[in-house]
């Protein structure tokens, strides 16, 4: 079984402004508000849900396929992703735009001022999942891109049969109900956080307690309580790994599904699926950017001994 990526990948520009936007910006004048932050430091982070969880999947020793759409700057994330056992083949370069970009800017209390400019990844609906490859015989992941390009994604799973892993989350509030019930309802697999299986109950009119049941299997992220996984009706709760520390949780759900993806293929019990998850997540938090952290399996197996005990067949 391949696993197929269908997600955005995109740079973060993060910016810190050594002040307090709030000082620098006048209640009464706020119907004219032109105003220039001087920030001291500028980094270029490598991002999107779909490289993200591809880039954990090669970790962890997975050749995923990766489906997008990318501008000209590319040339240097693909080398970079390559290089860590992903498969580019599924990637569109979209000539004359930029890959997905979003600039944020930080002050000292932790306030943000986002700009987020989609770029090639509006044209992510072009990339057929179908043409990239995949076949009933594989596992394709839908994670957060333009819409779109989602709901297409899931129109192709379902006719041809190929079973998917949904997860919507930062995407919600674009989505329609009818397209959300359609890719919820056809998933294998239906991921979010606690947050977002309330937001997706609220929009379908249904309880979550239904939400958790409405495809075959579930699995809702509850942040440092762990997680709660729904198998065939059977409720299963993943303590969380623990951190050496938590210096930023960006890209921590990518990687969890990344460890439960690798796990589920494995045919390992869902307690360690789980589990291999949570393990997989707290590699990201201990980092700044989502793919900034790196191991071995030797390690990871080492990592998970100490937290969880023995495993088998990994």
């Amino acid at each position: 079984m391949r696993v197929f990526v269908s997600g955005s990948i995109a740079y973060d520009y993060i910016m810190v402004f050594p002040g307090r936007f709030r000082d620098h910006i006048l209640a009464d004048k706020m119907h004219v508000l032109s105003v220039s932050f001087l920030v001291d430091s500028l980094t270029r982070l490598r991002g999107g849900t779909g490289a993200n969880i591809s880039f954990n999947l090669g970790l962890l020793g997975e050749r995923p396929v990766l489906v997008g759409a990318v501008g000209d700057d590319f040339t240097e994330y693909r080398a970079w992703l390559e290089s860590r056992g992903v498969d580019c083949g599924g990637v569109k370069v979209v000539a004359g735009d930029h890959t997905a970009s979003c600039f944020i800017n930080t002050d000292l209390q932790d306030n943000q001022i986002t700009a987020f400019y989609p770029g090639a990844m509006s044209q992510a609906a072009t990339v057929s999942i179908q043409g990239a490859g995949a076949t009933p015989a594989d596992l394709v992941l839908i994670a957060p891109n333009d819409p779109a390009a989602m709901n297409r994604h899931v129109d192709e799973c379902i006719t041809h049969g190929i079973p998917y892993l949904y997860d919507p989350s930062m995407q919600l509030p674009r989505l329609d109900p009818a397209d959300l019930e359609r890719g919820c309802k056809g998933a294998r697999i239906l991921a979010g956080n606690d947050y977002e299986f309330g937001m997706m109950a609220e929009k379908l009119g249904i309880d979550e307690a239904d939400l958790r049941g409405i495809a075959p299997v579930t699995v809702m992220t509850q942040g440092e309580a762990g997680a709660l996984i729904t198998a065939d009706g059977v409720e299963y709760k993943i303590p969380p790994a623990r951190a050496t520390q938590v210096v930023d949780p960006t890209g921590a759900g990518d990687a969890f599904r990344a460890g439960f993806v690798v796990g589920m293929k494995r045919g390992l019990p869902w307690p360690t699926v789980g589990r291999i998850a949570a393990l997989a997540g707290v590699h990201a938090v201990e980092n700044r950017g989502p793919q900034q952290h790196s191991y071995t399996l030797d390690q990871f197996r080492a990592r998970f001994q100490e937290n969880f005990g023995p495993i088998e067949s990994f």
